[in-house]
């Protein structure tokens, strides 16, 4: 696995990290046994980057994490949490000492570590990100030795250059991928300029971009896919990467004809993402040791010919932006 240095927090990082987000909740039932082989599976194949959250599955995905690195021994990959979306309601003022204090210690349980390898805030809104306390909250507990490093998860690109202004922001984790390219034409240059790690996420747009898809796919009721489509629990960006399921579906079918014979269209996608050096990992999820192994290849994966990228960018504009560059 190749690996790529993650801004400057002086760690290099697989350049295929793991998205812990479905081995927790809200993809349909994992189960524990399903969840751990995704996990061994993925450690296997050279990944040292994994990506979790205090809420996905209440605490479930840090636990199995810890579980399974404990299983392993020896060196340990970065774990990245986040914190902050615990808050009910979810609300700038709920980002006070206090309550980031109290997530820290309770993902520090979680994940059995004394000190937590980078912790994002986790979509905060808007308003946090001209909260300078805020950010100096998150200095005071790496200077307590809780937190080695600290970044930020964001859902639009403005929070992100906003958020880079803070001089110990070590990691934007953004959503990137084929339906979501805006990233790279101002925010990655920035963020490259003043030496911040990028971590992107959603990178097969709650798989779509695995081409496995259909408008007769049904998912579980406790699958985002079935339950946000048009955001009812969280920012709709997050599931099918905010573009229109059917308008999705029928995009796919141009990328697919771009795809070269014998590689998954899932590594295609994340092969594509690689391509921007600004990049230092992608998460994409696993259900299943298979789909880890299989997403694990992508950096193997030659470079992606020019023709291709600009034809990549042609459908972009012209079937996608449309639905989802002013909003995110």
């Amino acid at each position: 696995m190749k690996q790529r240095l993650l801004g400057h927090t002086g760690t290099s990082v697989s350049e295929i990290g793991f998205g812990a987000w479905a081995i927790g909740g809200a993809w349909g039932d994992v189960s524990k046994s399903d969840a751990k082989a995704a996990l061994h599976a993925a450690l296997d194949q050279g990944t040292n980057f994994i990506d979790t959250a205090d809420v996905y599955g209440d605490g479930r995905s840090e636990q199995l994490i810890a579980e399974v690195l404990r299983e392993r021994g020896g060196d340990k990959p970065m774990v990245a949490t986040k914190l902050g979306r615990r808050l009910s309601p979810h609300v700038a003022q709920g980002y006070n000492r206090e309550n980031l204090r109290a997530f820290v210690e309770r993902s520090l349980v979680n994940l059995k570590t004394d000190c937590l390898e980078l912790v994002q805030l986790h979509c905060p809104p808007t308003e946090v990100y001209y909260q300078a306390e805020v950010f100096g909250y998150m200095d005071d507990l790496a200077a307590a030795g809780k937190v080695r490093h600290y970044g930020v998860s964001v859902e639009k690109v403005e929070e992100g250059l906003k958020a880079i202004e803070y001089p110990n922001v070590q990691s934007v984790q953004i959503i990137y991928n084929i339906f979501r390219q805006r990233p790279a034409s101002l925010f990655f240059a920035e963020a490259k300029k003043r030496g911040v790690g990028i971590i992107a996420r959603v990178p097969l747009a709650s798989g779509l971009l695995t081409g496995k898809m259909s408008a007769g796919t049904v998912f579980a009721a406790d699958d985002h896919r079935a339950f946000n489509r048009n955001g009812e629990a969280f920012d709709v960006g997050e599931t099918f990467a905010g573009v229109p399921y059917d308008v999705a579906l029928s995009v796919v079918e141009e990328v697919r004809d771009l795809v070269p014979n014998g590689i998954p269209m899932a590594q295609f996608a994340l092969r594509w993402i690689l391509m921007n050096d600004a990049v230092s990992t992608v998460i994409p999820g696993a259900r299943n040791a298979m789909q880890a192994q299989s997403n694990s290849g992508a950096s193997e994966l030659p470079a992606l010919s020019e023709s291709t990228m600009e034809a990549l960018r042609s459908i972009y504009e012209k079937r996608v932006a449309p639905f989802v560059r002013h909003r995110w």
